[in-house]
């Protein structure tokens, strides 16, 4: 058989599998209304926004798994979420891309981002779309990645992805990406719960403001915030595995729990109140659930320390008092 005929006969049977595909991704965007789930690939620009990706650097050449490849640059609405052709796909392009593949012609490598753990097609969509229907594992593509310390995998829904956008904003704006890069999760199950996380990030920034009888930049708090405040404390749910009790949450949940608890101790005591720190309030926290204390839980020598709402707002109080003096005596002078 002739090239010219090898072609056109793979391409006979591209027509066909591509009618079949069609009726697939009929069955998926209807199942996708009837569940309330979107069938659609995910936008490329949607998520580089979501997430603030502005860096970018070529990886080379590799062998992409095809089931990893779940968004497109331009073309998220041609395809489904598995890369079925839907409507506006056509027949004749796709049908002459599975004839490419199966020939002798052969097809170039796509081009990809890769965003987390997933990818995105940059330029050829239609032969992922025939290379899943032909069940291969795996594509061969150039590679950009848009790096990122935000989880993407495949299958996230929308709400995941707002969540994703949400924990980007906040480390956005305390830039620990720049001063932490290696940073643990601050991941937390509740999106809404980001601002509370700043909160204490921006207490942080004014007693250390206090401490230092100087401005103190929100980078340089949240830095130091993470240093001697959050990962002491994730040390500690480390060592004593105190998520096991809690898998559906985060260590970043638990930090603010405890955070949260020692404030409310503190508050409830009063000012006069012996200090409490971490180890402290991971020792109620298993007291509360009836669930044994480990005897070096007892011996934990931390030595961080929560304040109160109070004692920071007094710090904040003291500086600015301390600031209209000095004022004054230059004013005298």
């Amino acid at each position: 058989m002739s090239n010219g005929a090898e072609f056109q006969g793979y391409y006979s049977e591209g027509i066909n599998v591509f009618q079949n595909a069609r009726r697939q991704a009929f069955v998926q965007e209807l199942m996708g209304l009837m569940r309330g789930q979107s069938a659609e690939l995910l936008s490329f620009d949607d998520i580089k926004a979501r997430l603030r990706l502005r860096e970018e650097s070529y990886k080379g050449l590799q062998n992409v798994p095809v089931e990893k490849i779940v968004g497109s640059v331009g073309r998220y609405r041609d395809f489904t979420s598995n890369f079925l052709p839907r409507g506006t796909t056509s027949r004749d392009r796709w049908s002459r891309v599975y004839a490419q593949v199966n020939s002798l012609e052969g097809t170039p490598p796509v081009e990809l981002y890769q965003v987390g753990d997933v990818y995105f097609v940059r330029d050829g969509n239609h032969r992922v779309s025939v290379a899943r229907q032909l069940g291969n594992k795996t594509i061969e593509a150039h590679v950009t990645e848009l790096p990122t310390s935000i989880k993407i995998e495949p299958g996230m829904s929308i709400k995941d992805l707002d969540k994703a956008g949400s924990y980007a904003a906040f480390l956005e704006e305390i830039s620990l990406e720049n001063t932490r890069p290696h940073h643990q999760s601050l991941e937390l199950s509740e999106a809404s719960r980001y601002s509370d996380m700043l909160g204490h990030i921006y207490l942080h920034k004014s007693v250390l403001e206090y401490k230092k009888e100087k401005p103190v930049s929100i980078e340089e708090a949240a830095a130091d915030w993470y240093d001697n405040v959050f990962r002491p404390a994730v040390t500690l749910i480390r060592k004593y595995e105190i998520l096991e009790h809690m898998p559906e949450r985060t260590e970043a949940d638990l930090f603010l729990w405890l955070v949260d608890h020692l404030r409310e101790v503190r508050d409830e005591l009063g000012e006069k109140a012996e200090s409490r720190s971490f180890s402290d309030a991971v020792v109620d926290f298993l007291s509360e659930r009836h669930i044994p204390v480990p005897k070096d839980l007892l011996m934990e020598n931390d030595d961080s320390v929560i304040l109160s709402k109070t004692q920071v707002m007094k710090a904040v109080e003291d500086g600015r008092a301390r600031e209209g003096q000095n004022d004054e005596d230059m004013t005298a002078e």
